[in-house]
């Protein structure tokens, strides 16, 4: 009997162990590091925190090759009038949305241009539907009520790369002939054979077993921001290292592009704000403006003229 007891203890002891560490996305392991988190201070819950955070960076830096590339392709297709489209499913569906959300104010970006979805609408982006991700047949109905054409790239972000509701939606994007990326931070799942470009940082287990909001949310947002940010810096969206292409419609954003047009053309603060008045608030129409002299229509007829053209092109080749 008393074997027994003994037997019985040391099995729940050794469990956990087998449990977290066999034929689970890593992004499921227990990490060794944070085996008595419930025991720590909160000065110690922050420092294992930071601690694990600092692998986040050379894990993204591992994948620069595959972004950039990514980052090209996107730029292309865009030109040739086509969309990203960010499928997603909790954590990494918001941030997906908020990702896509950002360009408009940030570089202009017509509206549908950069799509965020996810899995649940726009209710999962403030309460959380965690079965829905694996509707996989709903992913394919979200792409197609939008309509996606062999002009786009859809880009599937599933931190753990289990969600088959991002992962069908992928299956269907490729069929019908569209860039693929997906982001995970899993590198050995089943979306690393469908996808055009896969993007897998290798964070490693949450400091909380399966928490993905946090070491995978912080890479996944770093590679959506890298995604988008150069993707639109290649289609002209950014003028030396300034937002011209900002959307100057409160204050704050009146007051910084002003401050771009005292800074790219060396004028006071009173010439940029007339400036940017007569340019009806187009900082890159104010530059044209400036630089050769010309009236508001053939700045702005030039621009539009020359579309996804980057500023420094268009005066070093005028």
């Amino acid at each position: 009997m008393m074997f027994k007891k003994i037997f019985i203890v040391t099995a729940l002891v050794l469990q956990p162990a087998s449990i977290f560490s066999q034929n689970l996305s890593v992004t499921e392991h227990s990490n060794p590091k944070s085996a008595n988190l419930d025991g720590m201070s909160a000065f110690e819950i922050t420092r294992l925190m930071n601690s694990q955070d600092a692998q986040i960076i050379p894990a993204v830096a591992e994948c620069l090759p595959v972004i950039s590339r990514a980052i090209e392709a996107i730029a292309d297709r865009i030109r040739s009038g086509g969309r990203l489209i960010y499928i997603g499913a909790g954590t990494s569906g918001r941030l997906a949305v908020l990702d896509a959300s950002e360009c408009i104010p940030t570089f202009s970006a017509p509206e549908g241009q950069i799509v965020g979805i996810i899995a649940g609408g726009d209710t999962a982006l403030r309460k959380a539907i965690e079965a829905i991700e694996d509707n996989g047949p709903l992913g394919v109905q979200d792409l197609k009520q939008i309509n996606i054409t062999n002009k786009d790239v859809v880009c599937g972000v599933s931190a753990s790369g289990m969600a088959s509701y991002v992962f069908d939606g992928l299956t269907y994007a490729k069929e019908c002939g569209c860039v693929t990326i997906a982001v995970t931070c899993n590198p050995e799942n089943k979306m690393k054979d469908l996808v055009d470009y896969f993007i897998a940082p290798e964070v490693g287990p949450e400091i909380i077993a399966g928490s993905t909001r946090l070491k995978a949310g912080t890479a996944t947002k770093m590679v959506l921001n890298m995604l988008t940010t150069g993707s639109y810096i290649l289609l002209g969206k950014v003028y030396k290292n300034f937002m011209i292409d900002v959307r100057p419609i409160n204050k704050k954003l009146v007051n910084r592009a002003q401050r771009i047009l005292q800074a790219v053309l060396d004028i006071d603060q009173p010439k940029a704000e007339s400036l940017l008045l007569a340019s009806n608030n187009n900082i890159k129409v104010a530059v044209l403006m400036h630089t050769f002299g010309w009236d508001y229509e053939t700045a702005a007829a030039h621009l539009n003229n020359h579309p996804n053209t980057s500023l420094t092109h268009l005066i070093e080749h005028e």
